[in-house]
């Protein structure tokens, strides 16, 4: 990897599910909050999988934390959601993911 110093170095590196994995296999009790936080975010996801709304709850949470007004966050949603209809007629009339959708997005976006 490049340093500050502009030079090249040999450096180990971990994505996040290493560390995850890692920090799941320290013994020690000082990672025990970090497992117990990891266990906590599993559970969430995995409820937000069994009831996908309280995925938009969350979504709408992490929005105001980042300092998102309330009516920027309904606008953002509402443009998801009008994306997801537009992007499931391309589908239904037999547009192909990728490239298909990237040029219509391109000429809407230009419009």
């Amino acid at each position: 990897m490049r340093s500050s110093d502009n030079k090249m170095y040999l450096t180990d590196v971990a994505d996040t599910e290493q560390l995850f994995r890692l920090i799941q296999s320290i013994p020690s009790p000082k990672a025990e909050p970090f497992k117990l936080w990891i266990a906590q975010v599993a559970r969430e996801r995995l409820d937000q999988l069994q009831d996908p709304e309280l995925s938009i709850e969350q979504a709408m949470r992490d929005y105001k934390r980042l300092g998102y007004s309330d009516s920027w966050i309904n606008q953002r949603l509402k443009s998801i959601e009008i994306r997801k209809e537009l992007t499931d007629e391309w589908k239904n009339r037999g547009l192909l993911e990728g490239v298909q959708y990237a040029s219509l997005t391109d000429i809407i976006y230009k419009t």
